[in-house]
């Protein structure tokens, strides 16, 4: 659950019924001119704490200052904003991020926020308004499904309103469509993977496409055998849940424009196979289908804004299970593009399932683009933590076109080498390629093992193990799924698009 109403208002201090007003103060604590009129109607108290230096400004800081029924407003929440001179977009996020929190520690039902930054950011005042309300309803999300006992301790603010005198409608639309998908990835990512099956993962991708008018095909697990995918068979082998194979294609380009094609893992439990993972946090891998949650997440976005172009999003779903099917170390598997593949390992199953997902996009849709997510390697967090993900791929400028639109999400990504080098890592002695290498760089011999799999195609692999899920809570990320990839391929898109 989350806040859902994001409103534009009026900044004048006694207009409106707002529970409380959130201000945003930089260390310097120098108001503004607005601010120095709110401070008047108020007759001096923020001015009068800030004297006080209790509140320092710094960010993720927040002061209440009661002002009782008889004030123009009731309350006031001073929001931390930091150092002004290194104050960004995704700061802006942050800051409404904290003031949903404190709003809602505060059990306030209804508030209003400035437009954080407005002076001193080069962002217009609309793509400030979007992050800020991307901010509001991410910072506020709570997953709450399966709570049973002190449900009463869950409170989620109805209403938020952003104070500025400029038309920001569309702006506050297109944050509610953003932060939304990413609220859908969050809960799919969070359900137990006895919920959230590959079957109910089509049948998520299905909702979808009834909403936004889309194309939709599942394959079974016959039909896709048949049609040649056998690394992602030969992972599915051992799951007694019915593994998926779904297809969602968009078209809101011209005819015969080549589509960006989005393609996801969608492990939804993985046990290692064969090649078992230790039983500590074992119960976390329900998460292995976050990339299939951002594919399906975009197309949710996609649904709402409905860009001017061709998407096709692409999941191969299923579960990594031992047992007297599963495939084993040893074996050799034959791709959807013909290449062979041995398993040196069955718990490096994403890739597999992957490389036929790859393959079958390039092959029926031939892109101008491909990108696929996936949590795909432990060394991916080795090597950089959970700040960002890893990208490799085969044309920079794609790849560097999505480092951009990750810095101005916050969705950040750095680049991984992917020189032909790595690739030597994978020969196998019986087949075309080993599906792990053995030099190390495990998070770079993924990306080149993918690489077999993607043609000509301009093609960018996001390993986002980092990134879709955190151990701890940040302004307007949870602890727990953060649904990483939807904010940045969007405006990856909007990129192409202008």
């Amino acid at each position: 659950m989350y806040l859902e109403n994001v409103i534009a208002d009026s900044p004048e201090l006694h207009t409106g019924e707002w529970s409380a007003i959130c201000i945003g103060i930089f260390e310097d604590k120098e108001l503004s001119e607005r601010q120095n009129q709110y401070n008047s109607q108020v007759e001096g108290k923020i001015t009068a704490l800030l004297a006080q230096d209790d509140f320092k400004g710094e960010s993720g800081q927040t002061e209440l200052i009661y002002l009782g029924e008889g004030a123009p407003i009731r309350r006031i929440l001073l929001i931390g904003l930091g150092k002004r001179d290194k104050f960004t977009l995704d700061n802006a996020r942050e800051a409404a991020g904290n003031a949903v929190r404190a709003a809602q520690s505060r059990r306030i039902n209804d508030f209003a926020v400035e437009v954080f930054g407005e002076d001193v950011l080069d962002e217009s005042v609309a793509e400030i308004v979007q992050g800020i309300t991307e901010g509001l309803i991410l910072g506020s999300y709570q997953f709450t499904e399966y709570r049973t006992k002190d449900t009463e301790k869950y409170f989620v603010s109805k209403k938020a309103g952003i104070l500025t005198d400029s038309d920001v409608e569309n702006a506050i639309q297109k944050g509610k469509a953003l932060a939304k998908a990413t609220a859908f990835v969050r809960d799919v990512a969070l359900h137990p993977s006895n919920v959230m099956t590959p079957s109910r993962l089509s049948e998520e991708a299905e909702q979808i496409a009834k909403i936004g008018g889309f194309k939709y095909r599942v394959y079974d697990r016959d039909e896709f055998e048949q049609m040649g995918m056998g690394a992602f068979s030969g992972v599915a082998k051992g799951a007694e849940e019915p593994p998926k194979f779904i297809v969602l294609e968009y078209y809101g380009g011209e005819n015969g424009d080549p589509p960006v094609a989005f393609v996801g893992k969608g492990i939804t439990f993985d046990t290692g196979g064969i090649s078992i993972k230790p039983s500590k946090s074992m119960h976390e891998m329900k998460f292995d289908m976050c990339g299939a949650g951002a594919v399906l997440g975009i197309m949710h976005a996609i649904a709402e804004l409905k860009p001017p172009m061709n998407i096709i999003g692409i999941v191969a779903a299923t579960e990594n299970m031992p047992g007297g099917k599963a495939y084993k170390p040893g074996d050799i598997l034959k791709a959807y593009n013909g290449k062979t593949i041995e398993v040196l390992n069955t718990d490096a199953e994403g890739r597999l399932a992957l490389a036929d997902a790859l393959a079958y996009a390039e092959k029926e849709f031939s892109p101008k683009y491909m990108v696929n997510f996936a949590t795909l390697t432990g060394a991916a967090i080795v090597a950089l933590g959970h700040r960002a993900s890893a990208v490799m791929g085969n044309n920079e400028d794609l790849i560097k076109d999505i480092i951009a639109a990750g810095e101005y999400t916050g969705e950040r990504c750095w680049q991984l080498p992917l020189w032909d080098d790595y690739s030597s890592d994978l020969k196998s002695e019986v087949a075309d390629v080993a599906n792990i290498g053995n030099q190390g760089a495990g998070t770079i011999t993924a990306g080149a093992f993918l690489k077999e799999f993607v043609g000509e195609t301009k093609w960018a692999h996001l390993d986002i193990a980092g990134t879709a899920w955190w151990s701890e809570d940040r302004p307007y990320i949870p602890k727990g799924a953060s649904g990483v990839g939807v904010r940045l391929m969007l405006r990856w898109l909007d990129q192409e698009t202008t």
